[in-house]
């Protein structure tokens, strides 16, 4: 049995349950019994991007009002104006994706707080995280200088990063028929198991309970509607 309990944190940028989730991830993340790796798994990139028509948005804005009744995350009217109102474009995570890939060439470490930084550039900020130079902006105005290089120069060994992240990232929702986002994987030394979204939207001292070696349940991977 491990140390500690290593948690695979499957998830999209462009995810809104995800943004919901972001509080208990960096919760069980300050923990010294926990180590958590970040799976970006492609959900709204490649052939999962999509145009933003008017009842997209209206079902995300759905959406993104329970999640700020169940977890108190923020959704402003910018984000509602200038992001779901910009009817047209593409919601296509992938430059998100590849951002936070930056990120974990570069400050590892910090992946998760660039994560949160992206959530609230577009959740709170009303930002088009889908734009390149957006991002590239956002990095470097939060100190991560080196993840914006990497960015705006896209060279071949990010993008092969990127790739292989996101094939694995896969690879472990094909293994434990994870349905959606966001999930965990956890694996203490002895067992890796599948945790659902259903677990990531509690009380973080239930969420470690759930996190101990040998938990007697495997909990049900499905998720909320992903957005």
């Amino acid at each position: 049995m491990r140390d500690k309990v290593h948690i695979t944190y499957l998830f999209d940028p462009l995810c809104g349950w995800c943004y919901g989730a972001s509080g208990i991830m960096r919760e069980l993340s300050s923990r010294p019994e926990i180590e958590v790796e970040l799976a970006p798994t492609g959900l709204f990139s490649g052939r999962g991007a999509r145009p933003l028509d008017a009842q997209f948005a209206a079902f995300a804005w759905s959406n993104d009002l329970r999640i700020a009744a169940l977890t108190g995350r923020t959704f402003t009217e910018a984000y509602r104006e200038q992001v779901l109102g910009k009817l047209g474009s593409m919601l296509d995570s992938a430059p998100a994706t590849l951002a936070l890939t930056a990120i974990s060439l570069t400050a590892p470490e910090a992946e998760l707080d660039a994560l949160r930084l992206i959530q609230e550039a577009r959740y709170i900020r009303g930002l088009d995280v889908t734009e390149n130079l957006v991002l590239i902006e956002t990095l470097e105005n939060a100190g991560f200088g080196a993840a914006a290089a990497r960015l705006r120069a896209s060279d071949e060994a990010l993008l092969k990063a990127n790739n292989q992240r996101l094939f694995s990232a896969r690879a472990l929702q094909d293994q434990f028929r994870v349905d959606g986002v966001p999930a965990l994987i956890v694996d203490d030394g002895d067992i890796r198991r599948p945790l659902g979204a259903s677990h990531l939207f509690g009380d973080p001292d239930l969420l470690s309970t759930l996190l101990q070696p040998r938990a007697s349940a495997v909990a049900a991977t499905r998720s909320h509607p992903d957005l």
